[in-house]
């Protein structure tokens, strides 16, 4: 397939597939999915092009994107690319003191926003950044600011550029487009300090394309893509681009709370996910397989054992299974298996890439048992996403797949994984010093990842800035434990504490409605939910699924003590990043009381 540059692909592809559908959106007001055709795609991305020129867009000027996902997005992204223009995106779910730093930091003029809580946000730090004029706003049904003079709604904005009088300007810009152009900065989240602007070119999304072709060669213009996680990620991002390269239709999730609904609606064969989805999977199984009895439960629990024999043992490493097992396998295939994937909702699936965090071995075998194929991956924002992942045969449990083509991996010092290719940044915005931390004079690219690789399965270990020390000197790897503890159902989040500290505890949030209902079953009474994870029972109940699941760590390793939190951790006291990941020293910080209790004699 042509490998096109992001500022003609949409009409490349519109030329390829006409009236076909490229995008869908769900309208609230109905239930129902607006459809997109290649050609209405085209239409508007060129009617964008013309109207960022009216608006007085540079080339390679940088502007932003805070909204959740939207068609939206990719009208102004694509229409931008057409002017060499740069998207920032911004997490729908940023702090106004986050996107004033974005803002100032990559002298933003023009922001897009998309509901009225990014609107609220953005216009409360306007006077806060000397480089702001204007916002251009999604949804029509915000309601704009009595003092707001400048801010217009994406209708004005596109209505500049309907009578495409700026084409000239604007082919001649696209004329001049070369794959060295930056294509988008990207701001990490940062679990600490300051966020960093992740510089990806062109020619990091023309190399990812490359090498995603190679590699997944069952991916095709038939198939159905659920936009889950925010268009800011770099996983979803590159994904969308490499789907739109491929032809394949995108329908688009605006809220990710809805998810269980839309992806029934949808019905998709595949969708980027993150291990949590899939944890939520497990868990809701081992609950229904501990509530059921008798001849159904064997059942069950037989379909689990001969799907992990047929697609483990046989299917992964591309041998022949059995007669009997491959004739035990179709008969679940075609009833508990499909049973499972219908009431998901991805009964039709191809793949679903899985990336962002450590997939429990549990979780893996489970999934690829029930024959549902999770390509679990690795990457980073700073690789344009895919370093490695599954392939469709010969994966390896517990890896994060095999090497992508054209990427080189070594192992340095402390074990770190060091990285070379063209899908790698160039460095971060505006900051020298870390950039020049992050490459080095060799140019390799130090992604902080501890790990080892075999022939050309890639092996994680731990985040080495994650790595904490206990005051008797043992290393202790808390994403390891938290990725173990995770799986349970009672779980939903949990931190690690262990640095200077003489044994290893933990701030466990539980799943509060499964803890109620395990109070109801067992006749505890309770005033409130602080109460309830002070009862013994319930202290009594993690403690014994805890000293389950870390039966494997080393002594040194094992959580001790523990807390269960009444209130979940948050973003808006900063013990979380947009992506969900534990900012630690907040979480140090801001439950400093709590800890030091657990540690008192």
């Amino acid at each position: 397939m042509n490998n096109c540059h992001l500022s003609v692909l949409v009409h490349e592809r519109a030329r390829q597939y006409g009236e076909k559908v490229a995008l869908r959106y769900r309208d609230y007001k109905t239930s129902t999915w607006i459809p997109v055709t290649w050609n209405k795609f085209s239409e508007t991305v060129k009617i964008a092009a013309n109207a960022f020129v009216k608006l007085g867009l540079r080339e390679e000027e940088n502007f932003g994107v805070f909204s959740q996902n939207k068609p939206e997005w990719f009208y102004v992204e694509f229409g931008a690319f057409a002017n060499r223009a740069v998207p920032v995106p911004f997490y729908a779910t940023s702090s106004a003191a986050q996107a004033q730093y974005i803002i100032n930091d990559a002298q933003i003029r023009f922001l897009f926003v998309g509901e009225q809580y990014q609107y609220d946000a953005a216009f409360s730090i306007f006077g806060l950044c000397d480089s702001l004029e204007k916002l251009i706003i999604f949804d029509p049904s915000v309601v704009k600011d009595s003092r707001d003079q400048s801010s217009i709604y994406l209708d004005e904005f596109l209505a500049m550029g309907a009578d495409y009088s700026e084409q000239a300007v604007v082919d001649d810009r696209t004329a001049r487009a070369t794959n060295d152009d930056l294509a988008n900065i990207l701001y990490t989240s940062g679990t600490t300090g300051d966020p960093k602007g992740v510089l990806l070119h062109h020619f990091n999304y023309q190399e990812a394309f490359r090498i995603h072709e190679e590699r997944l060669v069952t991916l095709t213009d038939q198939d159905v893509s659920m936009n889950f996680l925010p268009l800011t990620h770099i996983f979803e991002k590159a994904w969308c681009y490499f789907l739109i390269y491929k032809g394949v239709e995108i329908c688009i999730n605006l809220r990710p709370i809805d998810i269980q609904t839309t992806i029934k609606e949808i019905r998709p064969t595949t969708m980027c996910s993150v291990p949590r989805f899939w944890e939520k999977v497990y868990a809701g199984v081992q609950e229904k397989i501990a509530e059921t009895k008798g001849v159904t439960k064997a059942l069950m629990l037989d379909a689990l054992k001969v799907g992990r024999r047929y697609n483990i043992d046989y299917k992964r490493i591309g041998k022949p299974a059995p007669a009997l097992l491959k004739l035990k396998y179709k008969f679940y295939e075609k009833t508990v298996y499909s049973l499972l994937k219908k009431t998901i909702g991805i009964e039709r699936g191809n793949f679903f890439p899985t990336a962002g965090a450590a997939v429990p071995d549990e979780i893996c075998v489970f999934v690829q048992s029930v024959g549902i194929n999770m390509m679990v991956g690795y990457g980073l924002t700073e690789s344009t996403a895919t370093v490695s992942c599954f392939p469709y045969v010969d994966y390896k449990i517990g890896s994060v797949g095999k090497i992508m083509p054209g990427i080189e991996v070594k192992i340095g010092a402390d074990n770190e994984i060091l990285l070379k290719g063209k899908t790698m940044t160039t460095g971060y915005y505006n900051k020298p010093i870390e950039t020049a931390a992050l490459i080095d004079e060799d140019g390799w690219l130090h992604t902080g990842d501890a790990g080892y690789v075999d022939g050309d399965t890639l092996y994680l270990t731990e985040r080495i800035k994650d790595l904490y020390k206990t005051s008797n000197g043992k290393y202790i790897a808390p994403q390891s434990i938290e990725t173990k503890i995770t799986i349970d159902r009672y779980v939903d989040q949990i931190a690690v504490i262990a640095d200077e500290r003489k044994f290893v505890s933990a701030l466990i949030v539980p799943v509060y409605p499964f803890v109620k209902e395990y109070a109801d079953e067992h006749h505890i009474d309770y005033t409130d939910m602080t109460d309830l994870l002070q009862n013994p029972k319930i202290i009594a109940l993690f403690q014994s699924r805890i000293d389950t699941l870390q039966q494997q760590f080393a002594h040194y390793e094992q959580i001790k003590r523990f807390t269960l939190l009444p209130e979940p951790f948050s973003m808006e006291r900063g013990e979380l990043t947009n992506t969900l990941k534990i900012k630690r020293a907040a979480v140090l910080k801001n439950y400093k009381d709590i800890i030091d209790k657990m540690y008192e004699e």
